[in-house]
């Protein structure tokens, strides 16, 4: 009988590791998920032909070195756990694609998270984290990058060389305002960055021109740079929440605007280019004050969008 690649023993109430597995010298991927484990055998690193090791959902403050040796990972769930702090010796799992470390206590990582030079997927949501390495600045395969509910006040100017980012999820943490190196994304098609502290936008967002999806309700916003006029790829707009009291009359420019949600702010007229987004489905507007609607409102609802006031 040829010997298992994969093993899954998720749910199975584990509070240790069957020292069975350490047999499987075959496995490339192994799911620990949601059991009670509190911590992993040294004998973990003898599984050297390991693809993918997910422990999301236990007990764990710490791993054996050995596990640092795995160093043909492809991926590595620690999410949901019990860590505050990971070894400079992470960095040696230069094979790593994804790298899920959310719902954690971390309050910093280590820089050699820099070496990770392949990883496309990696997420940090949930933690108690105030600031990133500079190293991330060598992360060139990324993706995909989570980090929300944290603590983090500033986002630095290096985030402008994660060129490859398609998503960005920055919400609830503690930003007042973003770099310019922001405009530099340029194949970026979400940016997520609602329940923030965020009073302005910078001039270079109008350079996102992949950009559909961009998401800020929640934050301190009372108007928007002219140049957002320029996002013509955009889809969602979601300023809700916000406390704009104007709006630049360069959104007509947003020809691919699907959806735009005003709601709660503090507008008392709109710009007449508005009325002419031939795309736009839907248009929210309520909880504002508005001195009167203008004409162009009747007109894109009678041609099937659907306005809210």
């Amino acid at each position: 009988m040829n010997a298992p690649e994969t093993l899954d023993v998720s749910g199975a109430q584990l509070a240790v590791v069957p020292e069975s597995i350490r047999n499987l010298l075959a496995l490339a991927v192994l799911d620990l998920d949601r059991n009670q484990l509190t911590r992993l055998p040294e004998w973990i690193g003898e599984l050297t032909r390991l693809r993918s090791l997910s422990l999301y959902s236990n007990q764990l403050v710490s791993l054996p070195d050995s596990v640092w040796e795995l160093v043909h990972l492809r991926i590595l769930n620690l999410a949901d756990n019990r860590f505050a702090a990971l070894p400079e010796q992470m960095g040696r799992l230069t094979n790593l694609q994804i790298l899920d470390l959310g719902h954690n206590q971390l309050v910093s990582l280590p820089g050699s998270i820099g070496n990770l030079s392949r990883l496309e997927f990696c997420y940090l949501s949930n933690n108690r984290l105030t600031g990133l390495p500079e190293s991330f600045v060598n992360l060139s395969s990324l993706l995909y990058l989570n980090v929300t509910d944290n603590q983090l006040t500033v986002l630095p100017e290096w985030i402008g060389s994660l060129t490859q980012l398609l998503e960005l999820r920055l919400y609830r943490n503690q930003f007042s305002a973003l770099p310019e190196a922001l405009g530099q994304l340029n194949n970026l098609r979400e940016l997520h960055l609602m329940n923030n502290k965020l009073e302005s936008l910078p001039q270079s967002i109008g350079k996102l021109a992949g950009l559909r999806k961009l998401m800020l309700e929640g934050n301190r916003l009372t108007r928007l740079p002219e140049s957002i006029g320029a996002l013509s790829s955009l889809t969602d707009l979601d300023l809700r929440n916000n406390a704009l009291v104007e709006l630049p009359a360069t959104l007509g420019d947003m020809n691919n605007l699907r959806y735009v949600d005003l709601r709660a702010n503090r507008l008392v007229d709109l710009p007449a280019s508005l009325g002419g987004l031939a795309k736009l489905e839907k248009l929210d507007l309520r909880w504002n004050k508005l001195s009167a609607l203008p004409d162009w409102i009747q007109r894109l609802e009678q041609r099937g969008c659907t306005v809210f006031v």
